[in-house]
């Protein structure tokens, strides 16, 4: 979900503060800047003078802005036009295309992730497929803005993809057919006496329905609810706040994460049961967030390596209190906070800017290293897992990307290649057992061996 202005940017992989830019709330200009602002003045005046063609103004300082935010990190960035609509799409959930995450690495775009039950993911794209051609037309080296705009449509018309996946001989073709992408944030369903809820994208309301998903399952169950799966896999983030709400929904006390930025003053911590969180809630709902929503029930939380910022948010703060137990593959490791400033009263111009970092509940940052399940969980049923694996792209992958102020090596938390004696079986064995899916297989094995025990996170370490 989600630029000549977001050319090296991840799509709807962030936790977004939405902000309006005033000239009051700007820090003032350094004096000792001003010979700068003449480099780039003078600059400006050689292109208009001496350039082979006339060059119009907007374009040039267009250019200027996009160039200034994209060396800063992989996530900053100028918005103009539709490219401020695709941000306001991460949070409303709703737009006619393909259903895909994705990124611009080296010229070239790059899946992070399907939407789950997307036509992309229908059509069998993958994390870490590159995306070369689009109708037999060549992408490579255009602004991710025109590319994600070429893929988006008319719902019922459909493009041809041309994708290459690491472990094939060669790049092969899809066909897509475009939809209206009404993103449905949360969804459920139930296993026996096992809740399973995916999370899709972190937009509004994803914390009321969980609550109301939890309250189906028990209703479902007769009152035999055992356990919950609470499946965050392939889910590339988006709200901050529907991120500490979803938490909040089975914490009791204590930090939920914590948003810390150059400025001290303005760090900022999120707690469970704290309503303050909650600024814009009618006081009736807010109270529905207090204290444990699963009542103690046992928690599998699946992620993989396409769950980021948010997500990883939510993941980080149940494994930190031990209140879930975290599997799967390790996550992106996306751990800061974009705001975005408008420029204009139109909301038609604006900046995307990295304004903090954020932190799990122990402190920890999760910029880089990601969050490391605390059993890993390889999706043994997807037959190009293994070799895909070899590709993934993460946060540490992207040209500027932040550096881990903890100082985690990201290549130590990558160094056990050991396979677990328990994950021999290959796809095609487990297709003949009826599992599609191994990861979420798994989960549900280790709930029912718990019988409904509380203290499984505990366990689990």
């Amino acid at each position: 979900m989600k630029l000549a202005s977001l050319t090296r940017a991840a799509l709807l992989v962030s936790a977004v503060a939405l902000v309006p830019a005033t000239t009051a709330g700007l820090a003032a200009v350094d004096g000792r800047s001003a010979p700068q602002f003449g480099r780039l003045f003078t600059v400006y005046q050689l292109v208009k003078a001496q350039y082979v063609e006339q060059v119009d103004d907007t374009k040039l300082i267009d250019g200027a802005l996009d160039g200034m935010l994209a060396a800063l990190d992989p996530h900053s960035g100028y918005l103009d036009g539709s490219a401020v609509q695709r941000v306001n799409t991460l949070i409303d959930g709703k737009y006619a295309g393909l259903g895909l995450s994705v990124v611009q690495e080296q010229e070239t775009v790059k899946v992070v992730a399907p939407l789950r039950g997307s036509p992309a993911a229908e059509a069998g794209v993958k994390p870490g497929d590159y995306i070369t051609h689009l109708d037999g037309k060549l992408i490579y080296g255009i602004p991710l803005d025109e590319a994600v705009a070429q893929m988006r449509g008319e719902a019922g018309t459909q493009i041809r993809l041309t994708l290459f996946r690491t472990g094939r001989d060669g790049p092969f073709d899809v066909t897509v057919t475009r939809k209206e992408i009404l993103l449905e944030p949360v969804t459920w369903k139930l296993e026996g006496t096992i809740g399973v809820i995916s999370i899709n994208e972190f937009s509004r309301d994803v914390g009321n329905y969980v609550r109301t998903g939890i309250a189906d399952l028990r209703k479902q169950s007769g009152g035999k609810l055992n356990g919950l799966v609470l499946d965050l896999r392939s889910n590339p983030g988006g709200s901050l706040e529907e991120a500490v709400a979803l938490s909040d929904l089975f914490l009791s006390t204590g930090d939920i994460v914590s948003q810390r930025g150059r400025n001290k003053g303005e760090d900022m911590y999120f707690r469970a049961d704290d309503m303050s969180n909650y600024p814009d809630l009618p006081s009736a709902v807010a109270a529905t967030f207090k204290g444990d929503s699963a009542r103690g029930l046992p928690i599998v939380v699946l992620i993989d390596e396409g769950s980021a910022s948010a997500s990883e948010i939510v993941a980080g703060a149940l494994q930190d209190h031990r209140r879930g137990l975290v599997m799967g593959e390790r996550s992106f490791g996306k751990g800061s906070v974009q705001s975005v400033f408008y420029l204009n009263n139109q909301r038609t111009q604006a900046v995307k800017l990295t304004t903090a970092r954020y932190f799990t509940p122990s402190g920890r940052s999760v910029q880089e290293g990601g969050i490391e399940p605390d059993i890993r969980v390889p999706q043994l049923s997807d037959p190009d897992a293994r070799r895909r694996s070899q590709m993934v792209l993460r946060e540490s992958d992207l040209r500027r990307h932040l550096v881990n102020e903890v100082g985690i090596d990201d290549k130590q938390l990558e160094a056990d290649k050991q396979d677990d004696p328990r994950f021999k079986l290959t796809a095609e064995e487990l297709k003949t057992r009826g599992i599609t899916d191994f990861q979420l297989h798994y989960a549900l094995e280790t709930l029912r061996r718990t019988d409904g025990t509380p203290a499984l996170a505990a366990k689990g370490k």
